[in-house]
């Protein structure tokens, strides 16, 4: 142990190789001293616990300053990576949900690159609001007086509640109390607004009579939540917005929808379930609607309040706006998504995720085979073969919603599919699907077009492994 603990140079030493020498040309001294001894103490570690046969390390200085460089690079290159979604998840959370349009990627760059007018009327030549750049767009798309965005739709819930009801109550159904990623339930959120949870009815049932019969001196607001991640079916029963709006102006409290993921388009038109649509809502006379932007939308992340102007304004002067307000970028991009609405074929057409959901199987069909024939013909060991099965649209949207479609299996000889998924995972432009019967599952409604070719040239790579 002693003979292979001496072996490991000093860090001064390694420091003087060729290999460490241009990559101190790059990268800061200290950054990469701390990543030397990081690498060093691992070696050492490996041998005191016998982790690995002290034999097989190479603790050469040529090896370790190899290995120095691969640490320093891995260590430099953007955590935030470009992957390819070959899921069939539309909106995979843990993939960054909605994927935005050309435009608005573009428009983006744009940004990013000048100063912008973000807060400085042009006209006027003077301090202008941010939030006017997109509100004239939500109102003639909802029909609703006002809008503001902030920066998810859970601060959209926050800022409404703290404003609207803070130390008093807010009555909603108990089938409505939902749970959204992260364990962030919709009490702990009220809760934390500083109003007061009132549940009426059941989990399956709530009757126009509970919300009645819970209206008091304190009641500041009706709440409805919609369940956007999860159903109740079968015997059960939730009041429509045109009743619970005409209770509650005979009362006279507001009525606020979280619609969660928000759709502008009326999907049943696309062979999908029926969501109810943002404009619907405000049809019925809901006084305020919330919903997320980076969902249905298919805009950036963002929360989405449009409602009648009175209570839009009140919005506007809680001092919580300052912390939940939204950046340059996100109502960049959210402008250019919203432009895409003013005409529902652009929309789902230059929408990404409205263009997924669209898709069909016959659509789908012709890639699939080509995708197919081009892995049997430049992969010999490969396996591929077109199955049915389903796409999810995914983040908290229709979760019953099984969208019927081709996929691609795929098996290669002599490698453990696990291994091989791995290995995509690791790749340069990492590759993420799915592993059904001991293949891997290609939904090729969820990879963008160009990148095919990506996840055959991966694949290619893999393959090699067994021939070495």
């Amino acid at each position: 142990m002693q003979e292979y603990l001496r072996k490991i140079p000093a860090v001064n030493r390694l420091l003087q190789n060729e290999e460490l020498k241009n990559i101190l040309s790059q990268y800061p001294q200290d950054l990469v001293v701390d990543l030397v001894n990081q690498v060093l103490d691992e070696k050492r570690q490996m041998i005191l616990q016998n982790k690995v046969e002290a034999t097989y390390l190479d603790l050469s200085e040529e090896g370790l300053a190899r290995e120095v460089r691969d640490v320093v690079l891995q260590y430099m290159a953007p955590r935030l990576k470009k992957v390819i979604n070959a899921t069939g998840t539309i909106l995979h959370t843990n993939l960054g949900r909605a994927v935005l349009s050309e435009q608005a990627a573009d428009v983006l760059t744009q940004i990013a690159r000048s100063y912008c007018n973000l807060e400085y009327d042009l006209e006027e030549g003077r301090r202008g609001s941010r939030y006017s750049l997109v509100t004239d767009l939500l109102c003639r798309l909802t029909g609703a007086e006002d809008a503001l965005i902030v920066n998810n739709n859970a601060a959209a819930v926050l800022l409404v509640l703290s404003t609207l009801a803070n130390n008093q109550e807010v009555i909603l159904s108990r089938g409505e109390l939902v749970e959204i990623g992260g364990s962030f339930r919709m009490h702990e959120v009220m809760k934390a607004s500083g109003c007061i949870l009132k549940e009426v009815g059941s989990t399956n049932k709530t009757h126009l009579f509970d919300y009645e019969d819970a209206i008091t001196e304190n009641t500041a607001l009706i709440a409805k939540v919609h369940t956007s991640n999860y159903q109740i079916v079968g015997f059960s029963q939730m009041i429509e917005n045109q009743e619970l709006v005409e209770l509650a102006r005979k009362h006279q409290i507001p009525v606020y929808e979280d619609l969660g993921s928000g759709v502008l388009v009326n999907l049943e038109r696309y062979g999908v379930s029926h969501e109810p649509t943002v404009q619907e809502a405000v049809a019925a006379g809901v006084d305020l609607v919330s919903f997320s932007g980076d969902k249905l939308l298919g805009g950036p992340q963002a929360g989405v309040i449009v409602g009648r102007k009175k209570f839009i304004g009140r919005l506007k002067k809680n001092h919580l706006l300052r912390a939940l307000r939204v950046d340059k970028f996100t109502l960049a991009s959210l402008e250019v998504t919203l432009k895409h609405y003013l005409r529902e074929e652009e929309a789902m057409e230059e929408i990404p995720t409205l263009r997924m959901i669209k898709l069909t199987s016959d659509d789908l069909a012709p890639r699939l085979e080509a995708f197919t024939q081009q892995i049997s013909k430049q992969i010999p060991s490969a396996v591929a073969h077109i199955l049915e099965g389903f796409s999810m649209i995914g983040g908290g949207s229709l979760p019953l919603e099984k969208m019927p479609t081709l996929l691609v299996g795929v098996k290669l000889a002599n490698l453990s599919t696990t291994d091989v998924s791995i290995c995509l995972r690791e790749a340069q432009m990492p590759i993420i699907c799915r592993i059904q019967d001991d293949e891997l599952i290609f939904d090729l409604r969820t990879v963008l077009p160009e990148q095919d070719r990506e996840i055959i040239k991966v694949l290619i790579d893999i393959s090699q492994i067994v021939k070495k």
